[in-house]
């Protein structure tokens, strides 16, 4: 046992006492229970939760329907795949249930919400569900009473069947069950080994299980391509319809061999996939959301450019012609790879000058620069100040769910205690107003 476990509970995820106490235990207790079993150890959540006005959420909802609405044009996929990989530029039909927009909220209110990026693999969906549901429940927080109650994780549940059944109805012209498959949750072996929503994967496959189709958990290296069929190699089973965690998002691995093939074979139901990635989450196309350069040959609109202009930060590719620009202004931006996740390569403006933006040109690692977005800061009742995001999760333009997360930096994601995932509410009065007494 580390020496931090064996600290109360509120000094271990910083939680304050003595009132909150019980109600941390209850809350981690109640999600245990629910499945989330790495909960407070591994998976930490904020000891507060965040509220979102309603004129936010309906920036927000408009920002999505717009962004919806060009990334599936013909003429957006068209050009923004033809410089990706072989495997990127062929259309597909499937769409991401769990696709998530990370966005942050100006402390000025005045100010529009900037989204940082988008995210077709967006994990935290169950998790998110269950900590709004449960934190409303249990918390005694009086500003609780200010919210829109949360999709209960029952009806949320119901509404991922039925994105789900959707998709299969569409794909294979006919529903799940006849499909002749099973539903894989497939994810990267370290991540099913050690990753902090490995239990949110298993929590999909029972609900999968639920809903009466055969599911398992698996790794990519656990599939056969048999010619014809995508075979899980532990039930010599063939799958049908994949919910794909995989980080490798072109599908290079050696491993992804066999998904390669059934993809490219165009019987099996893969999201997110290659197309998807390409045409939706690669961070390179921040770069023509934000900028109205290229819109005619895009096929953006006038309105949606005003849309998309005010709501995505400025951004550009990291190339020759513009390091050393690009150097000179780094104290206002953020450079991340292109194909990064989860954080992982971000920089921010005082770690690269123009030497080291040559030698990632050099080592041709695709970078991304993007101007700073503030993000607002939080509160807790011990008066340590976190920082927070938002994320939202949308399918086919309409918004389902949100959550975020409490970062004890402002410019980068530290989520150790008293940082975590924070629960996430609409905001029922004006804002502004105070909170009922």
């Amino acid at each position: 046992m580390s020496p931090a476990s064996s600290l109360p509970i509120y000094e271990t995820c910083g939680w304050p006492r003595p009132d909150a106490v019980g109600v941390a235990e209850r809350l981690y207790a109640a999600l245990r229970e629910a499945g989330m079993s790495d909960v407070p150890e591994r998976f930490t959540i904020a000891p507060l939760h965040q509220e979102v006005p309603r004129a936010t959420l309906a920036e927000i909802d408009t920002f999505i329907r717009v962004f919806d609405a060009v990334t599936t044009r013909p003429r957006w996929q068209d050009a923004v795949t033809a410089a990706s990989p072989e495997i990127a530029r062929a259309r597909r039909s499937e769409t991401s249930f769990f696709s998530a927009w990370d966005f942050h909220i100006p402390p000025d209110p005045a100010e529009p919400c900037q989204l940082i990026e988008c995210n077709d693999n967006g994990s935290g969906l169950m998790f998110a569900a269950l900590l709004n549901q449960h934190y409303c429940e249990i918390s005694n927080d009086e500003r609780i009473r200010s919210i829109e109650l949360p999709i209960t994780y029952s009806a949320f549940e119901q509404r991922i069947v039925e994105m789900i059944r959707g998709e299969a109805s569409a794909f294979f012209g006919s529903p799940m069950a006849q499909a002749g498959g099973l539903v894989l949750v497939l994810d990267d072996a370290d991540s099913l080994g050690t990753g902090r929503f490995r239990n949110e994967l298993v929590l999909l496959r029972d609900l999968c299980r639920r809903a009466g189709w055969s599911s398992e958990v698996g790794t990519p290296s656990e599939l056969r391509w048999d010619g014809r069929h995508l075979l899980l190699s532990a039930r010599d089973a063939p799958v049908a319809f994949v919910v794909n965690r995989s980080t490798d998002f072109f599908f290079e691995a050696e491993e992804l061999s066999a998904l390669r093939s059934a993809y490219a074979a165009g019987s099996v139901y893969i999201a997110p996939n290659p197309f998807t990635y390409a045409t939706r989450s690669d961070k390179r196309l921040l770069e023509l959301l934000s900028s109205g350069a290229r819109d005619a040959e895009l096929g953006i609109r006038a309105e949606e450019r005003a849309i998309l202009s005010a709501h995505v930060p400025e951004t550009h590719v990291l190339g020759p012609e513009n390091v050393d620009e690009l150097a000179l202004g780094r104290d206002d931006l953020f450079f991340k790879p292109a194909h990064g996740f989860a954080s992982h390569g971000l920089l921010g403006g005082a770690q690269v000058g123009r030497t080291r933006l040559r030698r990632l040109l050099a080592k041709g690692e695709s970078y991304v620069a993007q101007r700073r977005a503030p993000k607002p800061r939080l509160e807790t009742k011990d008066g340590v100040s976190l920082w927070a995001d938002l994320r939202v999760w949308a399918y086919r333009g309409e918004r389902f769910l949100m959550s975020g997360r409490a970062s004890r930096e402002p410019d980068r994601l530290d989520l150790s205690p008293p940082g975590g995932w924070l629960p996430t509410y609409a905001l029922t009065r004006p804002a502004g107003a105070e909170a009922p007494g």
